[in-house]
């Protein structure tokens, strides 16, 4: 057998749109590994939910890869640290080029690249790393960026191989588990499942996207549910932006579909805004680790061990705000908004670490992005310096997003009694009907764990005083020049654009 074309998969768990097994099964024997790499499920934002939806994109990639090479498997799993994996197979049988897509994930997975890279240099082994989702590594300015981005959306998807060529390496097991989180309600992994939900939303399921997103009432039906299929490749971004637009040039042609014509187009919005941001971490990768924005860098330093944990595990004594953190418990998703508000409630109004904060989240999201999710947890504690404060008033969701109370009755079962009259306060009930209703606050749901109006207050104030400097504001300038969609830069009206400065002034 000749030496090999190793095809590294990570985060791209498909076959179709998949530049690197292509390429390589053009070139003769393939190997096409997965790494199985401890350290990184023991990464803080790591978790068990998110290991059991990739192990279940990687059973059905390996099954896929399997019938290419005419055998009932395909995949092979090596163990341990990715250097040690790659140099096993390289003594044993000759690497003859190694393929994989560029990843923009956290700084564990950076570094680890990094010393692949290294490794391939000292072994004179050809390292080919294509680009995926428009993402330009090494990108100084972002002019001309989208026009980059829509030429790689518009290029077509890069067929599957007819044929594979696998060669006879050992595998090791996937493993049952990475800890001991439970995610009961989670979504199942798997390409199959990730194109049956992108059909059935563009067929029908968009219909409701534009005025469900917002409600965890009605978003897990409205919304597409596709991040966690792009998150881990299961999906490639072109092709969901590609279907996308074939189903807006329909809509297009029927003046009949003007509501369906809005949803789609929010929704090929947010497509675009996931490379934005992802892009944003490529360039800028210290937003795992620093705010944007120095003016709170010495401020929310400090844990405040109560608070935190009443947060983080939905008992804050705010019947919303608990029953979205359980619901994302359970489910390992809920919707942007929610997210918005969740993270907005733990940096404003209870002034917590936003890294403490992120990383809590991070864990618990099925489909966690690092590129989408540092920036919007830096945005949402109002640590970029370029983005609005959108500091919550949770109540007010409460009755605007929830008005029945039947999202806070189904994850909030102490409350499963209270009417609606009291379900958004209940700690504004007379005593007795605590009692009657059986829901005693402080006995049988917490008390509110802050004031939340004097702390949104206490918060507003405190971002005032830190943003107001002009060398804050100076910075806030700079930032906006790199970072910002250039797109909507250009349009932006001087107030809008204050706005997102998120000045107050």
């Amino acid at each position: 057998m000749p030496p090999l074309q190793v095809v590294w998969f990570k985060r791209d768990l498909r076959i179709v749109d998949h530049a690197p097994l292509y390429e390589a099964s053009q070139r003769g024997w393939v190997a096409p590994l997965y790494i199985f790499e401890p350290d990184l499920w023991r990464q803080p934002d790591a978790s068990n939910r998110q290991w059991q939806f990739a192990r279940e994109c990687l059973q059905e990639l390996d099954r896929e890869l399997g019938a290419l090479g005419g055998q009932s498997r395909g995949l092979i799993v090596r163990t341990g640290d990715a250097v040690q994996a790659l140099e096993q197979i390289h003594q044993a049988h000759g690497i003859a080029a190694l393929w994989a897509h560029q990843e923009v994930g956290n700084d564990w997975t950076f570094q680890r690249d990094r010393a692949v890279r290294r490794w391939a240099r000292r072994r004179g082994v050809p390292f080919h790393e294509i680009p995926q989702d428009g993402i330009i590594r090494g990108l100084k300015s972002r002019e001309g960026w989208r026009d980059h981005w829509e030429t790689e959306m518009n290029r077509p998807l890069v067929p599957a191989p007819t044929v594979l060529q696998i060669a006879p390496l050992r595998s090791d097991p996937l493993p049952d588990s990475v800890g001991d989180d439970v995610c009961p309600f989670a979504q199942r992994g798997g390409r199959s499942r990730g194109l049956a939900l992108l059909r059935s939303f563009l067929s029908h399921r968009v219909r409701g996207y534009a005025r469900g997103l917002s409600s965890p009432l009605t978003a897990p039906s409205a919304c597409s549910r596709l991040s966690p299929y792009l998150t881990w490749g299961a999906l490639s971004l072109r092709e969901a932006v590609q279907a996308t637009r074939r189903a807006l040039a329909r809509a297009q042609n029927d003046p009949r579909q003007a509501g369906l014509l809005r949803s789609l187009q929010a929704f090929e919005s947010r497509l675009s805004w996931r490379s934005h941001f992802i892009q944003r971490l490529e360039s800028l990768p210290s937003i795992e680790f620093e705010p944007m924005h120095p003016a709170l860098a010495h401020e929310r330093t400090e844990i405040d061990p109560a608070l935190f944990d009443a947060w983080a595990q939905g008992r804050t004594g705010y019947p919303f705000v608990d029953a979205c953190m359980r619901m994302l418990h359970a489910t390992g998703w809920i919707n942007f908004r929610m997210r918005a508000m969740l993270t907005a409630f733990a940096c404003y109004h209870l002034w917590q670490p936003w890294r403490a904060v992120g990383l809590h989240l991070a864990r618990l999201f099925v489909d966690y992005e690092p590129g989408i999710h540092w920036s919007q947890i830096q945005m949402q504690s109002g640590s970029t310096g370029i983005s609005a404060f959108r500091i919550y008033n949770v109540v007010k969701q409460s009755y605007d997003q929830d008005p029945t109370g039947a999202f806070i009755r189904r994850w909030v079962p102490e409350l499963r009694r209270v009417p609606v009259a009291w379900i958004h306060e209940p700690y504004r009930m007379p005593p007795d009907l605590q009692r009657q209703y059986g829901c005693v606050i402080g006995v049988d749901y917490p008390a509110p764990i802050v004031a939340h109006e004097s702390a949104a207050r206490a918060a507003r104030q405190r971002l005032h005083e830190a943003y107001r400097t002009p060398e804050a504001k100076a910075l806030s300038e700079q930032l906006l020049q790199r970072h910002s969609s250039r797109a909507r830069r250009e349009a932006r009206s001087q107030p809008a654009r204050a706005q997102q400065l998120g000045l107050f002034e």
